[in-house]
């Protein structure tokens, strides 16, 4: 990850003219998720079904995997929780949000100039954003419960219901991260500099998210 941006906030310009989309900060919390989530999606997999047995490498084999696997889930959840205290205003919800929904046909189009201007964070991020959120804390509790089954004796009759519970919120969060990675890799490829080198340009900025590219041009006129 490039530390051209490390001190500069989000929404600054640098000196070759180019917009901050992401904080270093904001990037190590991104890939501290994003590392955690496929370690545990990986091993998870493994423990799913047998035809995927062999994911269990990631995690160094069957027994280590096993180990690791809720171990790895906490961090995981930390690092969601962390993204949390930075990024939970800018994914409330705006009016506009409402507009990007109905011109969703648009986007999956790639037809940008049909959609209503965006914040920093479009409707379809926050969905993301928050379909994680919650499915990481499903993913905790249901996870403790399965992790410690002798400290909850009395909870052993509502196991046949948790652990299919806990598959469902695994394969809720993996549905929404296919469609981040897409989006992210073959629909929208600068996004990508973004989060990694932590700047994008001006017109970048401009044509995806206007209200948030408005919103620094007047703050710094």
């Amino acid at each position: 990850m490039s530390t051209q941006s490390t001190a500069l906030p989000e929404g600054s310009v640098t000196a070759s003219g180019e917009i901050v989309r992401y904080t270093y900060k904001e990037r190590l919390c991104h890939w501290t998720n994003g590392v955690t989530y496929v370690f545990c999606l990986c091993t998870g997999l493994a423990f799913y079904s047998p035809y995927l047995y062999w994911l269990s490498f990631v995690g160094g084999g069957p027994s280590s995997s096993r180990l690791l696997h809720p171990w790895v889930g906490v961090f995981f959840y930390l690092a969601v929780v962390w993204m949390h205290t930075m990024w939970k205003h800018q994914m409330g919800a705006i009016p506009e949000d409402q507009q990007w929904k109905d011109k969703l046909r648009d986007y999956i189009d790639n037809n940008d100039s049909a959609l209503p201007p965006q914040g920093r964070f479009n409707a379809g991020q926050k969905l993301f954003y928050w379909t994680m959120y919650y499915g990481a804390l499903f993913l905790l509790v249901t996870g403790i419960l399965m992790w410690f089954p002798e400290k909850w004796r009395g909870l052993h009759g509502l196991m046949a219901y948790i652990i299919p519970l806990h598959t469902i919120a695994a394969l809720a969060t993996i549905a929404a991260f296919i469609i981040h990675l897409y989006m992210g890799l073959m629909m929208v490829m600068v996004g990508l500099k973004g989060i990694t080198q932590g700047t994008v340009s001006k017109a970048w900025a401009q044509h995806h998210h206007r209200l948030w590219y408005d919103k620094i041009k007047q703050k710094n006129n």
